[in-house]
């Protein structure tokens, strides 16, 4: 009789160890795309042998060394004498899951110990290769860093699974094509293509902590994905200050997460928060890495900036304790550094609250006239409370109906439902 443990452990074991598992197979075929696939196959054969065999006594060595064999039946399908093949072979010694044998007694190691770290870094900038789309990044990185299926991704951003499926195949064709080798890339390369990581874990983690669509505002099963493979990369590439930073961001935004929701999931704005729910260890954590990253001694990036800002909030017993003014200057450092219209706009609110809703308006406005955040509801949404403030109720009316139009999660466009009704 099949044994559902053994599921489970499937599951809990791909989640541990699967970049450990394609990266050790990308390593050893020297082919990404081919080593994901073998992975996958070896998952496949687990969900069926577990359950009705029992769990190994090495999981994860039985998944490498299907994984392994499964390589040796591509090459000979490729050719029956071909040099790798032979060596492959040569090198498994026909061990492993031997027929009839006990199953999971892998009979070589696993991986090398001193490669794993190299491994999962590959593995990383692989799946963040400039070469890919940003979706294409996300879904790969989720896939073969993340360990998440086709269907927990589609789920994760509200999309068919065939959608994702198709990124992930459409990116490991482009990674071919491209002869993207399984290697951490030099010195010279690395600053470029880690600022290509850094982002894919950025944007899963804001999916995660404001969902753009869906009934929830806060995914937090994709947002500690995020916090996990940030982690993950700290211990990685230590002496990268922006690492440390964008950890330090993700840890004391999160911080705030239990006090963001109401009892019904409704939103809860900043100023009326309970700041007692907030996770302190989260924030000591954030801190912590907030001051690794202002070790470096090189000035902090756009990860470690939006990381002080939130630091400012975390510190402060209230809204009106903030230290409103070094949140404004924070902000204008993070527009010189990255100009982004989103900046901009959170440097008005932040401008609203150091000086007042006039001083912020001509911002707003100029933001408005340029026509970047059109499509955004983030944009009437500000707008709309600057000229509550301002007592321009019929103006502050129409943003808010405006942002109402243009919002795509259901919490968030309750709560400016009830904005704009409180102003009849």
């Amino acid at each position: 009789m099949a044994d559902p443990t053994g599921r489970e452990a499937v599951a809990a074991v791909w989640r541990i160890e699967s970049a450990r598992i394609v990266g050790a197979l990308a390593r050893y075929t020297g082919d990404f795309a081919l080593a994901e696939d073998l992975a996958q196959e070896a998952l496949a054969e687990a969900l069926v042998n577990w359950p009705r065999d029992g769990v190994p006594r090495n999981p994860a060595g039985w998944l490498l060394t299907v994984g392994r064999r499964r390589a040796i039946d591509a090459f000979r399908r490729r050719s029956a004498r071909d040099d790798r093949y032979a060596a492959l072979a040569h090198d498994l010694g026909e061990g492993g899951v031997a027929a009839g044998g006990e199953p999971g007694e892998a009979q070589d190691l696993p991986w090398d110990p001193d490669q794993i770290d190299d491994d999962v870094l590959a593995l990383m900038f692989i799946s963040c290769h400039p070469v890919l789309s940003r979706e294409a990044r996300v879904a790969l990185t989720l896939r073969v860093v993340g360990g998440l299926t086709s269907d927990e991704i589609a789920k994760a951003f509200l999309v068919p699974t065939a959608t994702v499926q198709a990124r992930i195949t459409r990116a490991k064709k482009t990674l071919g094509a491209a002869r993207v080798p399984f290697v951490v890339p030099p010195p010279e390369e690395r600053a470029e293509r880690l600022g290509s990581v850094l982002s894919a874990i950025y944007l899963i983690f804001t999916e995660g902590s404001s969902a753009s669509s869906g009934d929830d505002l806060i995914r937090l099963d994709l947002a500690g994905e995020a916090q996990r493979l940030a982690r993950i990369l700290t211990r990685l590439v230590p002496d990268q200050p922006e690492v440390h930073g964008l950890l330090a961001l993700l840890e004391l935004t999160a911080a705030r997460f239990p006090a963001r929701t109401g009892p019904h999931g409704e939103p809860v704005l900043l100023e009326q928060q309970d700041r007692r729910r907030w996770d302190r260890a989260a924030i000591r954590r954030g801190r912590a890495a907030l001051a690794r990253a202002e070790q470096a001694g090189r000035g902090l990036g756009a990860y470690g900036l939006q990381a002080a800002i939130a630091e400012c909030h975390a510190l402060a017993a209230s809204v009106d304790a903030t230290n409103w003014e070094r949140v404004v200057l924070l902000y204008e450092a993070l527009g010189r550094l990255t100009p982004s219209p989103v900046v901009d706009l959170n440097r008005a609110v932040a401008v609203s609250m150091a000086h007042g809703p006039a001083a912020a308006l001509p911002i707003v406005d100029e933001l408005a006239a340029a026509g970047t955040l059109a499509s955004s509801h983030l944009l009437p949404t500000v707008r709309g409370e600057l000229l509550t403030r301002l007592g321009r109720t019929d103006e502050a009316r129409a943003e808010l109906e405006l942002a109402v139009k243009l919002c795509g999660n259901e919490r968030e466009r309750a709560l400016l439902e009830r904005k704009l009704a409180d102003l009849s």
